[in-house]
């Protein structure tokens, strides 16, 4: 398995860039989010668990007739996606770092002119109460799209996930590519206000190195 690497540094360039585009995207009042944004904010703000067993339940009862073939699937997705979220918060311990929250709010003190502060930001919705990096979402996403793929022998599968955000409108997103819903979770992280890219995009690579492991073996 894969432990994840450390976020972009203080002071950095790549640390400005992900505080500015959080800032402005992530905000709950005056951000530059499109509409279209904010829904897919909304949409991917639910029980990531209970969102995708609807999508694995779904594909199993469309493409799969065997019981045991559908077992198979459930066993291999959920056994990567514990695996994929044990690695993550390994990660999270070795590396604990702020969310954007606690980085914005206290930007004038980091040490770096560069990174204007602001105490009165608050991201879209609530920011979860463990370290940023790297995001559990997108490891457990990224990780069970990735599981898809490789169980089909495609990543080109038409599929629907559905939300019971109350915000969410349309409340359900057709894909055709398991790929595609993996790279909105990324998105939508960053659009919410609570993970920097870096963290979503490692957690990213995390979930589907995991996957692949676990499915070799």
């Amino acid at each position: 398995m894969r432990e994840p690497g450390p976020l972009p540094f203080l002071r950095s360039g790549l640390y400005l860039k992900e505080y500015n585009e959080v800032k402005a995207l992530g905000a709950l009042v005056g951000s530059s989010r499109t509409p279209e944004q904010t829904q897919i904010a909304y949409f991917w703000a639910e029980n990531f668990f209970a969102q995708l067993n609807r999508v694995v339940r779904s594909l199993a009862e469309t493409h799969l007739e065997n019981s045991a073939d559908r077992a198979r699937l459930f066993a291999l997705v959920w056994l990567g996606a514990a695996d994929a979220l044990i690695n993550t918060w390994t990660g999270k311990l070795q590396y604990p770092t702020w969310r954007p929250t606690t980085a914005i709010n206290q930007g004038d003190f980091d040490g770096d002119s560069k990174t204007i502060g602001d105490a009165n930001w608050r991201p879209l919705i609530n920011t979860p109460n463990y370290p940023d990096h790297s995001s559990g979402a997108n490891a457990l996403v990224s990780g069970v799209m990735k599981m898809l793929a490789l169980y089909f022998g495609t990543d080109e599968v038409t599929f629907t996930v559905t939300s019971t955000n109350p915000n969410a409108n349309p409340n359900s997103r057709t894909y055709a590519r398991f790929t595609d819903a993996a790279l909105d979770v990324v998105e939508a992280r960053i659009l919410q206000g609570i993970h920097t890219r870096s963290a979503d995009l490692n957690g990213r690579h995390l979930g589907n190195s995991v996957a692949r492991w676990v499915f070799k073996h």
